[in-house]
């Protein structure tokens, strides 16, 4: 993970500070891009340990057009958690509730998940449902029945429904190319990549979503290809940027699929191993809302 490395470097060398909609301040840049060879192993951050529970959980969560956090409390994945939370604090509902009784009450109550679980049409829905449009399918279809497209797109970004959205997509848009030789590669376009946080997320996610349509469609997967616009690390996450820089990547893990799922919507928890990962300890960063 050199390439994640040296995007840390760079925006810490030559970035610019700027004032950002969290109040909490960054140092970046506009536009960068990294690719990332499958064929060399899963890249997954090895500088620090990464929760790939979540990542997992996550995208299957958006696979299946799901936009309520329920599914991702029951299964103790707290990444999208903040935003209904503060959502819910400015409700006639809200009795000083905190975060952990809050996720509670998630778990606990359909009814209360129903109500203030849920994030409006971001990822999921724009996938599986852009005004009627099954965007996940249209991609598998196209990639088996016209694989020299350049049309193999799916696009988050939706400008009508963006005001009902607890949070705009950053990681608006990816497309897939199949090369002559039967590999499969992917490109995403991230508006705005928190690089400490968010991007070792982004990176792990993409590439596994990579992998698991060239399974479903019988090609190899080969590249992902990581292009982000404001490209930046927050002011509170210095200290932890510059103990990863001071840390050696190690090898990177491998990512085993049950190969007898041949559908992107059967795909389980229990169908993914990682194995030969050994990273430096977890670094602690508060996210930014």
């Amino acid at each position: 993970m050199k390439q994640y490395l040296q995007m840390c470097k760079d925006i810490m060398e030559h970035g610019e500070i700027k004032e950002d909609r969290t109040g909490v301040g960054t140092k970046g840049f506009f536009g960068y891009q990294a690719r990332y060879n499958l064929e060399e192993g899963f890249p997954l951050l090895t500088t620090k340990r990464v929760y790939l529970k979540a990542i997992i959980h996550e995208l299957l969560w958006f696979i299946s057009g799901d936009t309520n956090i329920k599914y991702l409390v029951d299964n103790n994945v707290r990444i999208w958690n903040e935003w209904p939370y503060e959502l819910f604090k400015k409700s006639e509902d809200y009795n000083g509730e905190t975060m952990e009784e809050f996720v509670e009450k998630i778990k606990e109550s359909d009814e209360f998940a129903k109500k203030h679980g849920n994030l409006g049409p971001v990822y999921g829905k724009q996938w599986r449902n852009f005004f009627g449009v099954d965007q996940v399918q249209s991609v598998i279809d196209q990639i088996k029945e016209n694989p020299n497209s350049r049309r193999i797109i799916i696009s988050a970004w939706n400008p009508k429904q963006l005001p009902e959205m607890a949070l705009p997509p950053c990681h608006a848009f990816m497309q897939f190319y199949v090369s002559n030789d039967g590999k499969l590669s992917l490109q995403l376009y991230q508006r705005s990549a928190d690089v400490f946080l968010g991007v070792p997320f982004n990176i792990a996610s993409y590439s596994l979503l990579l992998m698991m349509v060239a399974q479903v469609t019988g090609l190899k997967p080969y590249e992902f290809i990581h292009t982000t616009g404001d490209t930046h690390i927050y002011l509170n996450h210095f200290d932890q940027i510059n103990l990863q820089l001071s840390r050696e990547p190690r090898k990177l893990p491998t990512m085993k699929i049950n190969p007898n799922v041949k559908s992107i919507y059967d795909f389980k928890y229990e169908d993914f191993t990682l194995e030969d990962y050994h990273p430096h300890p977890a670094i602690k960063g508060v996210v930014a809302v």
